[in-house]
């Protein structure tokens, strides 16, 4: 039904609501953008199979596997105008769904990996959507709209809810179809699902307004229930109860990648017992290519695994093994037990989730905290990259020096300071 008069927006709000106004508003609003309607913008990010080098075997990045687009209505308010209650209405709109935006299970997008992956959600859907922590409910639930009808209205604030599945790549080597070998961006350990949103929208919409089908303001306009009595019925001027209660939606918990592998911000798990391990024959060093520093072990418990030079004073504090090691999709997975020390490598269950926190040596124990994955150069090279199971973080360092800590990194460190030498001792 055509509207009878013009409803004009005032202060931030969007365009008017009436017929006439809303059928310009499509351009302003936009329609509800659908996966495959999304405009992908292009991007220079890798992607599986693509070529990759050695100094990459250190380092990780997020691909965007799924996305979905669905306008959503964060706030909203029924509310009658009669003659007389026309103009500058100001409405304090109740919650009804609060959108969070997270990557994986960490919803405080601090580390490079998470923020990158939202870069790579906006590049895919082609949408300015948050590349940051924040939700909806800190947003103002205050509408302002100055309306010169009256009638049955939904103040509403709305946006477009992006959702979606990410993988991680790890550059491998892989043997190609003629035999030979090659660096390839393959996909790695971690997957998980991320949520973000564009710049919420404000607005009014009446029952007989004609709104873009599948937009942020028809979504608005459902919540009406212009069928009801409410809708219909003559009524005081002011809020008009909803039909039926209303319980505002909350973010459903995440669960954990399908895989057990947490990519992002893991809840720390206690150590069991001390496992009995099934360790290589041949210890290893773990080394700055081309250069005399390496992995060394401390000897204080309290201490972490340092760069450090090797000599016949190391006390093998230099040497490693891999112990209870399995291999898939070519790609190592094993525990790093010192033999210098008798502990295996880790994170420490309070630090998993944190950035930059420091590799230690602990009691062995059956704990992914203390398994890693090693992805290697082509066969003839013994460059690896090191990647931790449960935090999905590479091993580097912030610089070349005596006595830097070994530190976990979310997407590896881009200078090629997270490839290292693999060589038996």
């Amino acid at each position: 039904m055509r509207s009878t008069g013009p409803v004009r927006r005032t202060g931030r709000s969007l365009m008017a609501t009436t017929a006439t106004v809303a059928a310009g508003a499509v351009t302003a609003l936009g329609l509800a953008v659908s996966p495959a309607a999304a405009a992908p913008t292009a991007t220079t990010e890798p992607r599986p199979g693509d070529s990759c080098t050695a100094a990459d075997l250190g380092t990780r990045h997020p691909y965007i596997k799924t996305t979905e687009v669905s306008p959503t209505i964060t706030h909203f308010k029924g509310w009658y105008v009669t003659e007389g209650t026309t103009g500058q209405q100001t409405v304090s709109t109740d919650t009804t769904t609060v959108i969070t935006v997270s990557v994986g299970l960490d919803d405080t997008i601090e580390t490079s990996f998470a923020t990158e992956a939202l870069s790579n959600v906006k590049a895919t859907v082609g949408l300015d959507v948050k590349l940051e922590y924040t939700s909806t409910s800190k947003e103002s639930n205050s509408v302002t709209w100055n309306l010169t009808q009256p009638g049955y209205y939904g103040f509403y604030k709305g946006t477009k809810k992006v959702t979606g599945t990410y993988g991680s790549l790890n550059c491998n080597r892989a043997q190609q179809d003629d035999g030979s070998w090659a660096l390839e961006w393959t996909e790695g350990a971690g997957s998980g699902s991320f949520t973000t949103f564009t710049t919420l929208e404000e607005g009014a919409v009446r029952c007989q307004d004609s709104v873009p089908a599948d937009s942020i303001m028809a979504r608005a306009q459902a919540l009406l229930d212009c069928g009801s009595a409410a809708a219909k019925a003559d009524h005081p001027a002011g809020p008009v109860a909803p039909t039926a209660p209303h319980k505002p939606e909350r973010p459903a918990p995440r669960p954990a990648p399908a895989d057990g592998t947490s990519t992002q911000r893991p809840t720390a798990t206690a150590h069991s017992t001390r496992a009995a391990l099934d360790c290589s024959t041949e210890a290893y060093k773990i080394a700055v290519p081309g250069k005399p520093l390496s992995w060394g072990a401390p000897l204080l418990a309290d201490d972490g695994v340092r760069l450090r030079p090797s000599s016949i004073f190391s006390a093998h504090l230099d040497n490693w093994r891999l112990c209870n090691v399995t291999e898939r999709n070519g790609v190592i997975e094993a525990s790093l037990w010192n033999w210098g020390n008798g502990g295996c490598a880790t994170i420490a269950a309070q630090n998993a989730s944190t950035e930059r926190a420091v590799l230690m040596t602990v009691p062995c124990a059956e704990d992914d905290l203390q398994r890693f994955y090693i992805y290697r150069d082509v066969p003839g090279s013994s460059k690896i990259g090191v990647q931790n199971k449960y935090t999905g973080s590479m091993m580097g360092y912030d610089r070349y020096a005596d006595g830097e800590f070994i530190r976990q990194y979310s997407s590896g460190r881009q200078d090629g300071s997270g490839t290292f030498d693999l060589t038996g001792v």
